[in-house]
């Protein structure tokens, strides 16, 4: 176990990376939350609350809040990625000017694929800071309102290197925080961008009353989906069958705390998508990794009908209704023989 305290940052005051600095905080670590917006980081220091993000949760004075990026990465040895996907390069460049540690571990916890490049985190990262860092991510169902409640939770740090992987499964571990280590970094990223399109699906069905069945069948469905576009990626497709996969998707589909879900169940009670993103202060990443995601796939050659319903229903004008009305009445399919295929599962 790691017997020191390190030095540690996080980068993105939004809820989840609220949440992270007070389990690094909570285990003995030395941690700097970083904003980009100062008026904020000052009144989160003032009050010792992240009022738009995480409202019921005192930071402890343990977290240090700043809104200089060299300053927060001053000596860190674990640097944390928790900003949305569309904002992580910019961020990654902020850090390579900014005088970083290059032997420090890099993590990212984003969810999604980049609009444009289709990249995952962990790629938008090293296309900043060069091809040679450590990187490795933390991935699992871990909805931010209950990891900082201290609420039980279990993860996956991700990593190809399995020395890191250790070494994150000891930094973030704690008595209500269990991290479990896992060598497969694609497939952990793949997974937690497609269970936020599977839960704005589950959400526009649950929205226009489709039942439980319904939504059982997206979950199930979506999970081969999300299993196609791993393996096609190189991913190992047992991933999906864990934390990262089956058990971030199941809550993100059906929890209150979704950010995707209720993106999903506004839009099927009438909302337009413009009304929906400017009345929020959190960003769903399924929106935009919804189009990423298609596009992706249909360059891996992977069929994913699901993701490019919900895709043509937040760009393309489609109605929910006919969205679903199509899913329906697809060509049949065998089961368990495309999903053994198309899976590689033997």
């Amino acid at each position: 176990m790691v017997d020191r305290a390190l030095t540690t940052t996080v980068l993105g005051d939004g809820g989840w990376g609220t949440a992270l600095s007070i389990v690094l905080a909570s285990n003995g670590h030395k941690v700097t939350l970083w904003g980009a917006f100062p008026d904020y980081i000052e009144e989160m220091r003032r009050i010792r609350v992240n009022r738009k993000f995480l409202p019921e949760v005192d930071i402890p004075s343990t977290v240090r809040l700043s809104h200089n990026i060299a300053e927060a990465l001053w000596e860190a040895s674990i640097v944390v990625f928790a900003v949305p996907t569309q904002f992580l390069r910019s961020v990654a460049e902020k850090v390579r000017t900014s005088g970083y540690d290059p032997a420090a571990i890099i993590v990212t916890v984003s969810k999604g694929i980049e609009v444009g490049t289709l990249k995952r985190g962990s790629e938008i990262i090293s296309d900043v800071l060069g091809s040679d860092i450590h990187i490795g991510g933390l991935f699992g169902p871990s909805h931010a309102e209950e990891v900082a409640r201290r609420l039980p939770t279990t993860v996956s740090a991700a990593c190809r290197e399995r020395g890191i992987a250790v070494l994150l499964q000891e930094v973030f571990s704690g008595p209500f925080f269990r991290v479990y280590t896992n060598s497969d970094l694609v497939g952990s990223e793949v997974c937690g961008a497609v269970k936020n399109v599977l839960a704005i699906a589950c959400g526009i069905s649950d929205g226009l009353g489709l039942g439980d069945n319904a939504r059982a069948a997206i979950l199930t469905r979506g999970l081969a989906e999300m299993a196609r576009l791993a393996g096609a990626l190189g991913a190992d497709p047992i991933t999906v069958t864990g934390l990262t996969g089956v058990g971030d998707l199941v809550v993100t589909c059906h929890s209150l705390h979704s950010r995707n879900r209720r993106v999903g169940i506004r839009i099927a009670q009438g909302e337009t998508l413009d009304q929906i993103v400017r009345s929020s202060e959190q960003v769903a990443e399924g929106v935009e990794s919804s189009r990423s995601i298609r596009d992706l796939a249909s360059r891996a050659g992977v069929e994913m009908p699901i993701v490019n319903a919900v895709a043509q229903v937040l760009f393309e004008g489609k109605s929910p209704r006919q969205a679903a009305w199509e899913l329906m009445n697809r060509d049949p399919k065998a089961e368990l023989e495309e999903f053994r295929q198309t899976a590689r599962v033997d």
